[in-house]
């Protein structure tokens, strides 16, 4: 059964991760400097909602890095359920994310429909291994960019627990804290005793199958 650390990191290799705490400072710091020089935005309503700026800040930056090949993925703007606005998705070969400001990383951010969906396309990753064949792909498996909010303490990826509405089946470390630490794209943690290459193989397999039955 193939974790879903091997799987994000075969989607999403960690030589890649550095380049989101460089995006997320120049974000931040964009938005800091947008209150600093303009006064209006000391209105308590304007720092409630800074955090709004910042995930827009956040969007372009990540978008921008996509199209100059910073980060090696797709993406598409795509429609929340309620006509209210537009989420950037980021594609990878097997799988989508996207980008959500979180004030705990250990708890999954609120339940809006767009990443219950997401979260429901896990269940391949559940660890029970006697109904792995009852578990069909439902759409492509999905996980998160998680920031910080208001304050850039933290940045993880991590896959929603398909059965829990606050859980993760995998949380990486704090990305912010060690940019420079994380190992070399394709190498496996020591402790990861049960990855099995063929595993991870079968599982895309049944992706492209389901991609190419539903149109994707």
């Amino acid at each position: 059964m193939t974790s879903p650390e091997t799987f994000i990191k075969d989607q999403f290799p960690s030589s890649d991760w550095p380049a989101l705490p460089t995006i997320y400072k120049t974000a931040y710091k964009a938005v800091d400097d947008l209150f600093k020089d303009n006064p209006f935005l000391q209105a308590k309503s304007a720092l409630d909602n800074k955090g709004r700026l910042i995930s827009f800040a956040v969007d372009f930056g990540i978008e921008r890095a996509i199209k100059n090949g910073a980060l090696n993925c797709d993406y598409r703007w795509r429609n929340f359920a309620r006509p209210t606005g537009r989420y950037l998705e980021l594609r990878f070969s097997h799988s989508t994310a996207s980008i959500s400001q979180v004030v705990d990383p250990k708890r999954q951010p609120r339940n809006v429909v767009y990443r219950e969906n997401g979260r429901l396309r896990n269940q391949k990753f559940l660890p029970f291994v006697e109904f792995e064949d009852e578990m069909s792909i439902a759409g492509l498996p999905h996980f998160l960019l998680l920031h910080g909010h208001q304050t850039l303490d933290f940045a993880h990826l991590g896959v929603p627990s398909p059965t829990s509405k606050s859980k993760y089946t995998w949380l990486s470390p704090n990305l912010m804290t060690i940019p420079h630490e994380i190992a070399p794209t394709g190498t496996v943690p020591p402790e990861d005793t049960d990855f099995d290459l063929n595993d991870l193989q079968l599982l895309k397999e049944d992706i492209d199958r389901w991609k190419k039955d539903n149109g994707e």
